[in-house]
């Protein structure tokens, strides 16, 4: 009993010490210590045995807390990103389809927008009438934009009813911003034709003439000033029978004049009518005043 009771003292010597450090149990417990560290940084037992009990517990676990809703943002932002990836391809898709202004506008939706390259611009910007490119953007300007070394990259925004252009420099400065209305591209804004006769619309209420006295009122005008007064020649020569009378509208919009040509043809009539430059229109009613 009192050898029995005397373990569980200090050891006072050496020899006792080492006896009980390496005694049968300790040297189990180190060893079973030693192989579990050793197994684990080799098998990584510990984290599969945890992850595939948290893997088969996770649907009894609440959807809160901080890491569900980081977990809840990154998805959501990995799809908006992989989204916007895709309408900007499909933007860019639609920029090189593009044949026209006109065309680019019906293809880019509200909101979308797409890089617009400089040689792009130019190609669509020369496919415009010649009377409608100086009203994108003035001339004496865009050569500056386009080959100056004013604009470092352009890109295109569609909105309601049109597209908005942005030239931007190597400052990330908007330099020059070019506003396109869909119902000016479509037709090339200009020409709309209504059954009837000039006496049917109240616009040109007292500035109707026979046609002869209108192109000889024309004929006396400049050379320039003719060309700003029917823009496009198109619209009337595609139109089928007699010339007979033409009406002078009398209001101005965005510096434009609505003029009406009275066809016949088969007994029937029908107005063309044609936009022409406000300046130009006041200086022919001059002349017909004049002749008149």
């Amino acid at each position: 009993m009192i050898l029995f009771a005397q373990n569980w003292y200090e050891p006072d010597t050496l020899t006792e010490w080492l006896k009980r450090i390496c005694s049968v149990l300790n040297l189990l417990i180190v060893s079973v210590t030693c192989i579990i560290i050793v197994s684990e940084f080799r098998f990584d037992w510990c984290e599969r045995l945890v992850g595939n009990y948290l893997s088969s517990t996770n649907d009894a676990r609440p959807e809160d807390g901080p890491i569900w809703d980081a977990g809840r943002h990154m998805v959501s932002a990995l799809q908006s990103l992989d989204q916007m990836a895709i309408e900007r391809e499909s933007a860019g898709r639609t920029v090189q389809s593009a044949d026209s202004f006109a065309d680019l506008v019906a293809k880019l939706g509200p909101g979308e927008w797409a890089n617009l390259d400089k040689e792009r611009f130019r190609e669509l910007y020369l496919s415009l009438p010649p009377y409608r490119r100086r009203n994108v953007v003035d001339p004496v300007r865009l050569v500056w934009l386009l080959n100056g070394g004013a604009t470092d990259r352009i890109f295109c925004e569609g909105r309601m009813g049109g597209i908005k252009i942005f030239f931007i420099d190597a400052q990330n400065r908007v330099v020059q911003q070019v506003d396109l209305d869909a119902q000016a591209l479509g037709n090339n804004g200009s020409q709309s034709v209504m059954p009837g006769t000039l006496d049917d619309a109240p616009e040109f209420s007292g500035r109707i003439y026979p046609a002869a006295l209108f192109f000889s009122a024309v004929s006396r005008l400049p050379e320039q000033m003719r060309s700003d007064l029917i823009l496009d020649t198109q619209d009337l020569l595609s139109e089928k029978g007699a010339l007979d009378r033409v009406g002078v509208g009398n209001s101005a919009q965005d510096g434009f004049i609505f003029l009406g040509f009275e066809f016949r043809n088969l007994g029937e009539s029908r107005v063309v009518q044609v936009k022409a430059r406000e300046w130009a229109v006041w200086q022919l009613t001059l002349v017909l005043k004049g002749e008149g």
